[in-house]
Formats: structure tokens, C-alpha cells, sequence
């Protein structure tokens, strides 16, 4: 398992980094290797984000240096999406099959979580995130169809979108993990704009289904400072909570959105007005 730590900048340290420390800073890349699982362990409310590629051998997350605790989930929960082909997570012994754009959510205390592919030659992409956690709560794994769906947006504005809420009061109980992702129609390139920030809560991001040759403009930065990263698919970006977040892209994409923080609450935010961005 390779594992990589990311502290958490203050926005006056962030104001004077140049591209090179920002992407060092919050840019997410390199999470799917075949036969491999990765970790980025970040300071941001402790959330810890993944990629499981197994190619034909089943992968097992047990324990990891950043969490200090003899098993991944003692302390913990998470919640795992499948991009890629049709696979499964094998969690206290039962095997969840997770077709493409498919969501589990595993509570505290779980034991270890294995991840395998139906084909080894068409492998299952596992993407994860993970937060600390005090109350256990079941493993649920939720389909695609099961999620609560929100469309938002107009092709006149280029915001056309879903919004697959999973890990979600509404739809499966966590302790502090808020966990979904966003698609926009073709021909829609923003999210989240209007801009806004929630300083009880971080968040991790990961676009995918993005065209190889197409780039996604991420926006972040306190309102008046604001910077951009320029991610490819399959990369992400890490989000503080002074932190704006809002992306436009060459092409559509789908992202995934995680929070955790003093609450679960979706709609806990601080807009921003877009007179006031900088």
C-alpha cells in the first residue's frame, strides 16, 4: 500500500504559493495503479482518500500508519464508489457486488475491507474516502438508483447537472462522512457556482469520466485570493474549509464530493456572492 501525508495550510500560507506548491498543497493524483492501493492521509478534519485497483488478485485494506490503530476502521468509517468495471467489497466476511457508479458505505469497526474485480483483464477503479468516527453505524451498499437524485442547473448557464447524494441523511446514517458526486449533461462545464465555503466542514474531491485529452479548471481559494488548479481525469483536490471550491471543465465530467466535519447537514454553507470574488 503506498501512503502519502498532506498537512493543512492556513489561507495566508496559501496566498503566496506558486502552481508547483499549491498542486504539492492540494492536488490528488496517482490513486489507481494496477494491483495497488494508495492513500493521501490528509490534516483536513482527518479525512483519508483512496484508489483499489485489483487486477485479477483481491486487494485487502487492514491497517495504515496514519490512522494508529491495529485496523483501518477501528476508529473509523468510509464509503467506496466503483468507476470503473463491475467488482465487489467484501466487508465482515459478505461480499457486496458494486456495479459502475455504485456506492457501500462501511461504519466503524467494520474489520478489514477487500476489493476485488469481476474480470481481472476489465478491473474494477475503487474510489474512497474515509473519516474518523465515534458511533458505529451498518454497512449499507447502495445502487445508483437508490441514491437521492437532485437536478439542478440549466444548458443556458452550462450547469446542467445531477447530484447523487449516497452517504446522506436521507439516505443511509454515518457518523460525520457526507459522500456523493455530481454529474453534469453534455454540453455543461461549471459546478457549484456561485461559490461557496463551509468552515465547519472540509471536503475531498475526484473528477472522473472526463475525456483523456480534456482538463477540469478547479477553483479554490479564500474569495478574494482565489487560485485554480488544473486537474486530468482521474485526479482530485483537497478543499479546507476557508477554502472556495467551484470547477469548469473542457468538456463534461462527474466528480465525487466528500465532507466531514462538526456536521452532516449537505446544505450547511456560506454562499458566496460572485461580486465578490477575486
Amino acid at each position: 500500500m503506498r501512503i502519502e501525508k498532506r498537512w493543512a495550510p492556513t489561507p495566508e500560507e496559501a496566498q503566496g504559493f506558486d502552481t508547483e506548491a499549491l498542486r504539492k498543497a492540494f492536488l490528488v493524483e496517482n490513486l489507481f495503479r494496477a494491483g495497488e492501493i494508495a492513500i493521501v492521509a490528509t490534516h483536513l478534519d482527518r479525512l483519508i482518500v483512496g484508489g483499489a485497483v485489483p487486477d485479477g488478485t483481491p486487494l485487502t485494506l487492514t491497517a495504515a500508519a496514519p490512522t494508529g490503530t491495529p485496523g483501518f476502521l477501528d476508529r473509523r468509517e468510509m464509503a467506496v464508489v466503483n468507476i470503473g468495471a463491475a467488482g465487489g467489497v467484501t466487508v465482515g466476511g459478505t461480499r457486496h457486488p458494486l456495479a459502475h457508479r455504485d456506492v457501500i458505505y462501511i461504519g466503524m469497526g467494520a474489520g478489514p475491507v477487500t476489493f476485488d474485480s469481476d474480470e481481472g483483464a476489465a478491473p474494477a477503479r475503487f474510489y474512497f474516502v474515509s473519516a474518523p468516527a465515534h458511533t458505529a453505524h451498518p454497512t449499507v451498499a447502495i445502487p445508483q438508483a437508490s441514491a437521492k437524485r437532485v437536478d439542478l442547473g440549466t444548458p443556458e448557464t452550462s450547469n446542467q447537472r445531477s447530484i447523487f447524494q449516497f452517504v446522506h441523511p436521507a439516505v443511509c446514517k454515518s457518523c460525520q462522512l457526507v459522500f456523493g458526486y455530481t454529474a453534469l449533461a453534455t454540453g455543461s462545464v461549471w459546478n457549484t457556482m456561485p461559490a461557496h465555503v463551509h468552515d465547519r466542514r472540509s471536503e475531498a474531491y475526484l473528477y472522473f469520466a472526463l475525456p483523456e485529452a480534456a482538463r477540469v479548471f478547479h477553483f479554490m481559494g479564500e474569495p478574494d485570493e482565489t487560485r485554480h488548479l488544473v486537474l486530468k481525469n482521474e485526479e482530485g483536490a483537497l478543499s479546507p474549509g476557508w477554502s472556495i471550491h467551484c470547477g469548469a471543465g473542457t468538456a463534461n465530467y462527474t466528480f465525487v464530493w466528500a465532507m466531514a466535519g462538526d456536521n452532516v447537514d449537505y446544505t450547511d454553507v456560506d454562499p458566496v456572492a460572485m461580486e465578490s470574488l477575486r
